[in-house]
């Protein structure tokens, strides 16, 4: 072999190695992004039918996820649900805080030196309006 063969070959072999890599350079597949956003379409569709959602509202909370993978799951998970005799399990996090009642936080006491009780927010200094320059 001459040295040009050889040069060309190891060329062509480095080139291989280095192109199998592209994800490291940044440079991602098309072909598994697409899948990826399949597959995660289907998980949040998924999610909203077992939560209890509606399609279209599964579709408005989700507006980049791929509408069709979206409905892939929720069918999937619809179909599943109704041969297992699964009910759905709605959200508990956003109804708490309906529920619960807020009271205002108690002011702490604080004793003034002539021995009179003053609450914290009158000890405490005026703060100043948000534009205001401090010199």
């Amino acid at each position: 072999m001459t040295d040009r063969v050889r040069l060309r070959l190891l060329l062509i072999l480095a080139a291989t190695f280095f192109a199998a890599g592209c994800e490291r350079f940044g440079i991602q597949d098309p072909a598994k992004v697409a899948a990826e956003q399949t597959a995660e379409g289907k998980a949040i569709g998924a999610g909203c039918r077992h939560a209890g959602r509606s399609i279209e509202d599964c579709f408005s909370l989700n507006d980049r996820a791929p509408k069709a993978a979206v409905f892939d799951g929720w069918k999937e998970m619809n179909d599943y649900m109704a041969s297992n005799k699964i009910d759905a399990a709605p959200s508990q996090l956003a109804q708490a805080p309906a529920a619960v009642e807020t009271q205002p936080a108690p002011v702490p006491q604080v004793k003034a030196e002539s021995g009179k009780s003053k609450t914290a927010m009158a000890e405490a200094p005026a703060a100043a309006p948000p534009g205001a320059a401090k010199h």
